[in-house]
Parts: structure tokens; sequence; C-alpha cells
């Protein structure tokens, strides 16, 4: 069947229907898609919130309060469908943001905060891990660094800074575990979030041992580890009563949003490259061959137990163009946008290290803290916001250099995510520091999507998620001359960077 459109009517619906539940670091949304992979319309229900933010450091959500808002989305969507549709349902899928961890006790409450991967509070631990083993050893088992984001420097800090409250807790669990466990009162983790820790070794598909001897949690405080495509079936009252119509039907563990975003966009091989950039970025790829050695600064995850997901992610994106937009208070995104296409390349003179929330790839400094450089009488708003763009795209680029041992030589770049999309000059900037053209995603859920299509998957509706259309659009195209003066841009933020912080004695 030829497949054109993202979205279908509900009358035009082809079953089995997949509610996918999306949980973001801004908002949680619910979302109906068809056999295709198509939105249904009028089935998207959206709920915002906002992570308690510290000067220490500390990144934080009330999981209650956030599946409260995933719970509205289910009944909303829900309310909105006649019965025919809410009678396709075949399965949920979710995925969520990801390195996320909160504490439970033994009757599965909540008694930490969710602490989120842009938590930095746990630096000092990443040092100690850092002496204490070997982290290159531990990046090749595990495909992830040291890191604030990551759960082996977490959990030291969570034991030297809360000691009381780390007794309280029986068990460590991600926040799509969390929601397994009020649903169905048990939980297991799938390999594609335990992937996304730093404690699963990624070739035999279970816990890390070596590195779970050197912290205070072990084995039986973790979930069991399963697949993307083992669903539990039975709610447990009162979510039975409150959704009759997904009260047997299949529901799977949660997955990565990172793996899901690939999924949804249609990247699901080395031909296609995903590069998405919402609040922060990231560049990664689909492939069903072993990884044999993850390259220096990168990561390697899961999509699911025969698929692995390489590639890097930036902690910065959109959330430095809302930083810039909100402290320089500048004006509405689309003036914003026209002004940034009448400026030069690099014209500005400045450098930006655009380290608002620490480093992750592919330095992994989650310590490190943004830098302005070059300043004059002539600097302009307009110079500060655009160079904290180009600033975002180097990075970007840096991390497509890593990569090239992992890449065909054809490779296409599929780009989505709302920062890049709502800008025509970002987009533009990050075409031309690349050299390549960049393919525009028409999908604008990827993430909820590509949850959708690996239930799909599961479910045998489709063989392989790559049968789904990809819904690529148009692509935009580079500058050759942009090419050249951004790679030499490039190597003067290379410099500052060595200079301030890989020179830091970090």
């Amino acid at each position: 069947m030829a497949v054109s459109t993202t979205t279908v009517t509900a009358e035009r619906v082809e079953p089995p229907v997949i509610l996918a539940i999306d949980v973001g670091t801004s908002s949680v949304r619910a979302l109906l898609f068809d056999r295709w992979g198509r939105a249904v319309e009028g089935g998207t229900a959206r709920r915002t919130y906002q992570l308690q933010v510290t000067t220490e450091g500390a990144v934080e959500a009330d999981p209650d309060a956030m599946l409260d808002r995933v719970w509205s989305c289910v009944d909303e969507v829900l309310q909105r469908q006649g019965g025919e549709l809410r009678a396709a349902i075949g399965g949920v899928a979710v995925c969520t943001f990801v390195s996320n961890v909160l504490g439970v006790d033994q009757q599965g409450r909540a008694v930490t905060p969710l602490i989120t991967y842009a938590d930095t509070r746990s630096a000092r631990d990443v040092a100690w891990l850092r002496e204490a083993t070997d982290e290159g050893a531990v990046h090749q088992r595990t495909g992830c660094r040291f890191h604030t984001s990551y759960l082996p420097a977490r959990f030291r800090w969570l034991v030297r800074s809360r000691p009381a409250l780390f007794e309280r807790v029986e068990r460590w669990i991600s926040l799509g575990e969390y929601m397994e466990l009020q649903l169905f009162g048990e939980a297991a983790v799938s390999y594609s979030v335990a992937s996304w820790t730093g404690l699963l070794n990624r070739r035999r598909l279970t816990w890390d041992e070596p590195l779970l001897a050197l912290l205070p949690v072990g084995q039986e405080q973790l979930s069991p580890l399963t697949d993307v495509d083992v669903p539990r079936r039975g709610l447990r009252r009162p979510f039975a009563d409150r959704w009759p119509a997904l009260r047997d039907v299949p529901w799977f563990p949660a997955v990565g949003d990172g793996a899901t975003a690939n999924v949804g966009s249609g990247c699901t091989s080395p031909a296609r490259v995903a590069l998405s950039m919402g609040t922060t970025s990231a560049v990664r790829l689909v492939t069903d061959r072993e990884v044999e050695r993850v390259p220096e600064g990168l990561w390697c995850y899961r999509v699911d137990g025969h698929r692995a997901l390489p590639g890097g992610a930036l902690s910065e994106g959109g959330n430095v163009f809302a930083w810039m937009r909100s402290v320089l208070q500048l004006g509405d995104p689309s003036d914003l946008d026209a002004a940034l296409a009448r400026t030069e390349p690099d014209a500005h003179g400045l450098t930006v290290l655009p380290f608002l929330t620490g480093e992750r790839s592919p330095g992994w400094a989650g310590d490190a803290r943004g830098t302005l450089h070059g300043l004059s009488l002539a600097t302009t708003p307009v110079d500060i916001l655009r160079a904290s763009m180009e600033a975002v795209a180097y990075r970007v680029g840096l991390i497509f250099d890593l990569m090239q041992p992992l890449l065909l030589d054809d490779f296409r770049v599929v780009v989505s995510g709302g920062a890049l999309l709502n800008s025509p000059s970002w987009l533009q900037i990050v075409a031309d520091v690349l050299g390549r053209p960049l393919a525009v995603s028409q999908v604008e859920e990827a993430s909820a999507r590509g949850a959708a299509l690996l239930a799909l998957e599961a479910l045998g509706a489709l063989d392989d998620v790559s049968e789904a259309p990809p819904f690529v659009g148009e692509s935009v195209t580079p500058d050759e001359g942009a090419h050249e003066q951004y790679r030499e841009a490039m190597e003067r933020q290379r410099r500052l960077y060595e200079k301030l912080i890989a020179g830091s004695g970090r």
C-alpha cells in the first residue's frame, strides 16, 4: 500500500492502533498511530511541566506528578475516540527521556525525586570513578563513559550526600519502570533504557558486575532486564476500571526516546543518520551489526536486543536558543530568524562554548560551563545569538567527525526536532557546518511514532520497522564557501575548549 501522508483520519485508520506514551523533558504526550505509523487526527493529548533546577546542579522532577500527567493524557485520548477506534487499540507503547532514576521503598512508593540526566551534582564522583578503574575498558563494555548523566557516579553521590535517604530505598528504577510498577504491580527494564544507565554490559546484555562491585548498589536493587517486545497484560485496579479498552491489551516496556526517535524518523539502518535537536541534541544511527569498538567520545546504546544505537548526545540545543532569547530579551522567534538570515557566517568574531548544562559528547566534562569570548563594542545581541547557534552546530560537527568509522560513504542525514525545524537559519547553519544536505523529517512526533512502530513489529503487524514509510521531505543544501569558514571556526572553538576545559585538570 502506498502511504504518503503522516496523518490519517479515524475513519481511514488501518488496525491495529497503537497508543503511544511519550514522556519528554518538558511535556508528556499520548498519541494514537495506525499500523503504518500514521498519527490519528484528533488522537493526541499533551501536558506540560517544568523540571526543578537549582544553582547547585540539581535537575529533578516529582515522579508522581509526572505520572498524573500521563494518566490525564490517556484519559483525554480515550475519551475523544469512538468505541470502534478504542476497540482497535492493539497495544500500548512507551518511550521516555532516559538516564533518569528514582528510589522506591518496599511498597513501590517513590522516596526520592526523579533525578534526570541533566543533574550535575555528581561531578566529584565522576573523578573518583576515573581514578578507581579503567574508564576505557568500562566504555567498551557498557558503551558509556563516566559522566554525571549516568548512574555509577549518581549512586556514589547519593550515598555520600544523602545517606539516610539512600538507606530508605529498596529498589532503583527509571520513570518508565515506575509507570509499569503502578499499572501492573511489577516492572522490568528494557535493554534500551538500561543501556542509558551506564551499567549494562552491551555485549552480554546483563548488568555489568565489575562496575557494580565499585558501587553501593547490587543487582538485587535493580530491575530484571527484558527486551522491548516483551509486553505485560492485565492492568490492575483502578486502572483496569479507568481504561477498560486497555485492560488486556499488550503494554510494552519503555524504550529510550533517542532510540525511538531514530525509528520514528525512518533512520533504521546505517544508510540514514538521525540528527535531532530539541531541548538537547543527538546524532545516532541504528545497526544490527556488532559495534566492535565504540569510538572515543561517543556512546553505544541499544534499541533492543539485536540492534545497537551508536552516536553522541549534546547537552546543548534548543535550550541554548531559549536561554539566549530570554536573557538577551530578544523578540519573536520568526523575527529573529529573519535577522539571523541577514547575517554572514562567523562574521561576529565570537567564539562560544555553549555548555549551559555541562558537556556530554564528546569530552564528557559534566562540570563544564559556558564561555563567550571575543566581545567588543560592536557586538550585537543577534551576533551573540548567531555565534551560540553556530557553536552548537560545531559540536554536532564534532560528533559526525568521530562517527566516520561507522558511517556508509553515501549516508543520508535526516533531521528532526523543533529547534531545527522551526528555524530555517539554524538548519542552514548545520548543513553548512557538516557540508552535507539535510533531509527534513516530516514526522512531528518521531519518538512517539518510533515507539509505536516497535510495538507494531512486536505484534507482527510489521515484519520489520523499516517497512513503515520514512516520511522524509526535501533537503537543505550546504554552501561550500560557508562550510570552509565554519571548519576554521570549529578549530578556533577547539583551541578555546582545550585551554579552558580539557586543560583544566578535571
